[in-house]
């Protein structure tokens, strides 16, 4: 007998807010119970399960996610989730198109964002 993994929980000061946040950047909606100010908070599509913590963020994340656009390009990509929300953190995009980006969420949870398919030659 195997296991799988059912949902990536994240920690969070809001859990609704931020987990609004990611439902935007993903184009997933959020659990059709989850309410403004609950302790939980799903993208069920995802797999991403939001909880409120008292404690805050301190240290750089030890698992993060890596995005890939599917329909616009990485810096397009990027450049909507800053007007989402996120934050630049870590430029890694190269003059001849390779590389990343490292943004945070507005709760500086780190993720990057990678080149599509298209971008790959895939």
């Amino acid at each position: 007998m195997t296991s799988k993994i059912r949902h990536m929980t994240i920690d969070s000061a809001d859990a609704y807010g931020l987990a609004s946040f990611w439902s935007r950047v993903l184009g997933a909606p959020l659990h059709e119970d989850d309410r403004p100010g609950d302790p939980e908070a799903l993208i069920e599509a995802a797999g991403l399960l939001f909880v409120t913590v008292p404690e805050r963020k301190s240290v750089k994340n030890r698992v993060h996610l890596d995005l890939q656009p599917q329909d616009r390009t990485r810096d397009e990509e990027v450049e909507r989730l800053l007007a989402l929300g996120a934050t630049l953190v870590d430029d890694q995009r190269r003059a001849d198109g390779t590389g990343w980006a490292v943004l945070a969420d507005p709760e500086g949870n780190e993720f990057c964002v990678e080149r599509s398919a298209g971008e790959r030659g895939e």
